[in-house]
Order: C-alpha cells, then sequence, then structure tokens
C-alpha cells in the first residue's frame, strides 16, 4: 500500500512502484481529466502538477510521486467557482476536441502560479511540450493572457 497525496487529499493505492501515475490517476483513482497521450512524455496530455512544476505523467512512477503534492485538473477549481485557466478556456473558446485542453490548463496553472504576469515567449515556452492538433493555439494563448489578467485583477486589494 502506498500513499499519494492528491489535490490536497491522502489517497492510498496498492500498485507496483513502476507504475506510471496517468494509470494510477485514471484506473484506481478516477481521475480522467488526466488524458494518456503519448506514453513517452512527448505530447503533454497527461500534465499533472507536482510540487508546483508541471510534469507529464505517463513517464512519471508512482515510487517517484510518493511524498509529493499532486494536482490534477480536477483539484484547481470546483463547482461553481472554475479556475481562471479553465474559464478564459470557456470564454474565448480556447478547446476543439479538448483531448489536449487539461494537460495545457495545467501548465498554465504552473506557470501563472510562478510567473504571474508571463511575456509570450514565456507562455509559448510553457508549451513547448504540449501538442494540439486542432489548430487552437493562438485561442489557447489568448485564454492564458486573459487569466493572467483575471488573476491579477482578483488579486489586487
Amino acid at each position: 500500500m502506498r500513499t499519494l497525496r492528491v489535490n490536497g487529499v491522502d489517497r492510498e493505492v496498492t500498485a507496483a512502484p513502476d507504475t506510471p501515475l496517468v494509470y494510477i490517476l485514471r484506473n484506481d483513482l478516477g481521475l480522467k481529466g488526466t488524458r494518456f497521450g503519448c506514453g513517452e512524455g512527448q505530447c503533454g496530455a497527461c500534465t499533472v502538477i507536482l510540487d508546483g512544476r508541471a510534469v507529464p505523467s505517463c513517464d512519471l512512477p508512482l515510487w517517484s510521486a510518493e511524498g509529493h503534492e499532486i494536482t490534477t485538473v480536477e483539484g484547481i477549481g470546483r463547482e461553481g467557482a472554475l479556475h481562471p485557466v479553465q474559464q478564459a478556456f470557456i470564454d474565448v473558446q480556447a478547446a476543439q476536441c479538448g483531448y489536449c485542453c487539461d494537460g495545457i490548463v495545467m501548465a498554465a496553472v504552473a506557470l501563472l502560479d510562478r510567473v504571474p504576469d508571463p511575456t509570450d515567449e514565456a507562455i509559448v515556452a510553457a508549451l513547448e511540450r504540449h501538442l494540439c492538433r486542432c489548430g487552437a493555439h493562438t485561442r489557447i494563448l489568448r485564454a492564458i493572457r486573459a487569466a493572467a489578467v483575471a488573476m491579477a485583477k482578483s488579486a489586487a486589494p
């Protein structure tokens, strides 16, 4: 039995130590927002936040996730109060098929937590590992910029 701290809650899991975190999240904990894409840490669909950093969960073994704070897309907002990045994606219609969006949202949240007013270059760099075949890149960038503004307004006294 192993303990993972996911979305602020300690969760007990039984799995082999080398099981990729994405399988634990989806199959054992029922957190389906973390998508399986390439399985090689290259596409970004499985991105979670681990101790404040956006990381692919498909090549992160269970043993290396223990003792760390893991946040999935289910943990960043709540019913009736979406995270500003989630709301911005809706407002600017940044998603088309939606498969890659949860990973992109998580990368954006991690970026904005570290850099509240990122440059366009910083946003592009944060999304470098994320593949979106729908062609929504300009709307995604616009959504992240809008979320940064919204977060700055909500933090202002």
